[in-house]
């Protein structure tokens, strides 16, 4: 049993991208099961919580029996942790994050790498060396509501840009209206880069 929820968690952190991961499992239920004639099975009933995992044992002959136990396990990973205190909002660079071992056996959601970070705001305040979870972490936004934006259009080699007003807020990709300053029109934009957005009927694999 205790090798079938080692595999079980083992799928599980590779499932989760979690890097160099270990663990400990120990039956929380022992109980002598009567003698078998065949080898036994292993069933996992609930493997949902690393803590409190569920497996059967089941006997295959004729007349056989099946007892069910508790095994708790624990998992450590190298996860991404905030190197120093990070603002709400802030863009976390990859001077913010570090890699450190951690035990993440009620963490669902920590990040197994730098990279993974790198780039995404919190959405709290962190203190230096909190696990990173993806909970708190969202896309930056690069366009604000009501800020000045650059309307950038291309046609083959040519670019032609705009001023533009922010009537959403918007991350990478992300549509949002634009009122085009010189004629009024409000249009439907993707924000491309801090302040700047483009056409959203231009498919995004014939951008450069």
């Amino acid at each position: 049993m205790e090798q079938a929820a080692r595999e079980q968690l083992m799928r599980q952190a590779e499932s989760a991208g979690l890097a160099e991961p270990q663990f400990t499992v120990n039956v929380a239920t022992p109980r002598a099961a009567p003698p078998c004639a065949k080898a036994v099975e292993i069933e996992a009933v609930d493997t949902r919580t690393p803590a409190r995992m569920r497996f059967a044992v089941l006997c295959p002959d004729a007349g056989g029996w099946r007892y069910e136990y508790v095994l708790r396990g624990s998992v450590s990973a190298l996860v991404a942790v905030s190197a120093a205190p990070v603002a709400a909002g802030q863009m976390l660079t990859a001077q913010d994050v570090t890699l450190e071992r951690r035990d993440v056996t009620t963490v669902s959601d920590a990040l197994g790498s730098a990279e993974a970070a790198t780039g995404q705001a919190s959405r709290r305040s962190l203190r230096a060396g909190e696990v990173l979870r993806q909970a708190q972490l969202s896309a930056p936004l690069l366009v604000k509501r009501g800020e000045a934006v650059l309307m950038l259009a291309r046609f083959e080699a040519l670019d032609i840009s705009t001023a533009g007003e922010a009537l959403d807020a918007g991350a990478m990709n992300a549509l949002v209206r634009v009122r085009n300053l010189a004629n009024g029109r409000v249009v439907r934009m993707r924000v491309i880069a801090p302040g700047t957005v483009e056409p959203a009927d231009i498919p995004r694999s014939a951008q450069p």
